[in-house]
């Protein structure tokens, strides 16, 4: 599961398919969530596969996010073509790389994604097909966190996702139970409170029940 700070602190969570499947997203929002993530970078999920599961639910009332391994503009521009709501980037070190995902979902001069859309109800206004994608930079190494600040400038960026397991690692800590470790506790403050300075939404990953009532 995972959690976003939406608007007024209200906590937006959701749960993450990692392989295909028909009745998956379905019944995540039958349960509740308020959105649906799809895994590129961890799961067994090609853009077939998304973009069928984007297809059936265009009518569900449910958000979707994809998560992708990296900036490449190929792979962002077909989930966004197939209707995602919003994308997050792994391992977004740089604001560099934050602005080449932010490009990725837009079309010239703004950025470099390619007209395309997969769907007849996206529509053909590109205005339009650019503003219903989000883009959060995943942030979850040290080296992130040294350029944080930079990052939360970067033009058209919705927000930061943090990625606790691979924050920890790369602090040198545990991933198991990284949510309760104090450096790590403090660098997830760290970047919660810099996304809020800068007027972002900020999200976490959490591997359990426990870990998502504690990081709400």
């Amino acid at each position: 599961m995972s959690i976003f700070d939406g608007d007024h602190r209200t906590p937006i969570w959701g749960g993450w398919i990692t392989g295909p499947t028909l009745l998956g997203p379905e019944e995540f929002a039958r349960a509740g969530y308020d959105y649906v993530g799809f895994d590129a970078q961890h799961g067994y999920l090609d853009d077939a596969d998304i973009a069928r599961m984007l297809r059936r639910i265009e009518h569900v009332p449910i958000g979707t996010v994809v998560r992708l391994p990296n900036a490449d503009a190929a792979p962002i521009g077909r989930v966004a073509d197939a209707g995602a709501d919003a994308v997050v980037i792994a391992m977004i070190e740089s604001a560099d790389q934050a602005a080449a995902a932010v490009a990725a979902t837009r079309y010239p001069p703004a950025g470099i994604r390619s007209f395309g859309p997969l769907r007849a109800s996206l529509g053909h206004d590109p205005a339009a097909l650019e503003s219903r994608v989000s883009v959060f930079a995943m942030i979850e190494t040290a080296a992130a966190l040294s350029g944080l600040s930079q990052i939360c400038a970067v033009e058209g960026l919705a927000g930061l996702y943090i990625g606790p397991a691979d924050l920890a690692i790369s602090m040198g800590v545990d991933p198991v139970g990284a949510t309760q470790h104090p450096d790590v506790l403090d660098a997830i403050k760290r970047i919660h409170r810099a996304a809020a300075e800068a007027g972002l939404v900020s999200g976490i990953h959490a591997g359990n029940g426990k870990a998502g009532r504690t990081m709400a």
